[in-house]
């Protein structure tokens, strides 16, 4: 009995460590925002403040199905703050036409396009550099603004212990498939922890969807590692303040098919994984609270399937130690075999646990593949998050204008 009980509480511990980030770790942050009183969001400038400048970097690659429509997009999004915004894009070699339809706007876009691949940090570091602007935003091809972004972001960055501002992002199809509404309902959630660890101090970590940072903070991404990752824990590192703006709004279509947001997963938790090793001897040099935000929620996410492994494996030995193998073994296989069952039968709940389930298991080795040494320098956009026109669903931005993102489920 004893072993059982041993086992029974390594399990229920590492259940824990493993859902952490999922619930817990922002019951921790409601309690400290109640107790404790943080900075505002935005202070006051001491001093009038300085009149920023403003640029955006995009890199692509295979992007024909989205890019004139990320581009117009961008166009727009300068026509609303006067012209006065730099539009930057790189195309890393693509091979389906996507750099002929950006030549076509070569005359008011800084185009490079690349004869060889180099991948997408080459690329944005390169963007930055050809960049003279004082604040520079990043974004993603299937991603459309709220076409106040520069507006908003100029109000955050008055505050001068602003460095990084993230967005508000949304994904739009959520009911294309079971596999993008677990990604969506997982957002909304990395949303709302997003908000709570601004409402606490920072944020820990941006996302590549939008975000901006000031220019003085950039420094060079290393090779194969994930660009939003490393420059807004730069910038935390660097004593500034990364903050969650709920109105920076920006929206993205979601993977619609498991084994694209499979192979997504995988790509980055492994470069999330490299971010780390790169920057732990720093990053373990954070204050006390923020250094817990970090582990608690970035971290553990990352590790998160494999102490779900161990919960499982120790689970199975504590039914084993207590009521023998047959139980045991038993149990567990019949969860399975019925889980099995209804994701051939294509039952919305066992896709949506399979989908779950997918997103423990390509973290898991991605970081293995990280601790290996491989890197993704390379990337390829999942196809199932382009297969629809960007339209942007900002109809309280844009009166009249609708989203199309179709409603037939795949």
């Amino acid at each position: 009995m004893i072993v059982a009980l041993t086992l029974a509480s390594l399990s229920l511990f590492s259940l824990l460590v493993a859902l952490w980030p999922f619930g817990p770790y922002q019951a921790t942050l409601l309690l400290a925002r109640r107790l404790h009183q943080f900075p505002p969001l935005m202070a006051k400038p001491l001093v009038k403040a300085v009149e920023e400048t403003f640029a955006i970097c995009l890199c692509v690659y295979n992007e024909r199905a989205v890019i004139q429509e990320k581009v117009e997009d961008l166009l727009r999004l300068r026509a609303a703050v006067g012209g006065s915004l730099g539009i930057h894009i790189y195309v890393d070699c693509a091979n389906d036409g996507t750099a002929d339809i950006l030549l076509e706007y070569a005359d008011r876009i800084d185009l490079v396009v690349s004869p060889a691949r180099r991948g997408k940090t080459y690329g944005m570091n390169l963007l930055v550099r050809r960049a003279n602007a004082s604040v520079v935003m990043f974004t993603d091809a299937n991603v459309l603004i709220a076409p106040d972004a520069v507006s908003v972001l100029r109000c955050y960055f008055a505050d001068p212990q602003i460095g990084c501002v993230c967005s508000n992002l949304t994904y739009v199809n959520a009911d294309r498939s079971a596999t993008a509404l677990v990604g969506a309902r997982y957002w909304q959630m990395n949303e709302w922890s997003k908000g709570l660890e601004t409402d606490t101090g920072s944020a820990i970590g941006a996302d590549g969807s939008l975000f901006a940072i000031r220019r003085t903070l950039h420094r060079p991404v290393p090779k194969g590692l994930i660009d939003d990752i490393y420059l807004s824990l730069s910038v935390l590192l660097r004593g500034y303040r990364v903050v969650r703006a709920p109105d920076l709004r920006a929206f993205e279509t979601h993977s619609t098919e498991a084994r694209d947001e499979f192979r997504r997963k995988i790509r980055i938790a492994c470069e999330c994984m490299h971010v780390h090793l790169t920057l732990w001897p720093e990053l373990r040099k954070l204050d006390a609270w923020n250094l817990y935000k970090y582990l608690g929620h970035r971290l553990a996410r990352w590790v998160g399937g494999y102490f779900m492994v161990f919960s499982a494996v120790t689970a199975i030995g504590a039914m084993c130690a207590a009521f023998g193998p047959l139980i045991g073994i038993g149990l567990p296989a019949v969860g399975v075999t019925a889980l099995s069952a209804l994701i051939v039968a294509r039952f919305g709940l066992g896709l949506k646990l399979w989908n779950v389930i997918l997103a423990f298991a390509g973290n898991t080795i991605g970081v293995w593949r990280a601790l290996r040494g491989q890197r993704f320098v390379a990337w390829n956009a999942p196809e199932s998050a382009r297969r629809v026109a960007l339209v942007a669903p900002v109809a309280s931005s844009r009166p009249g204008l609708v989203a199309r993102f179709g409603n037939q489920k795949e």
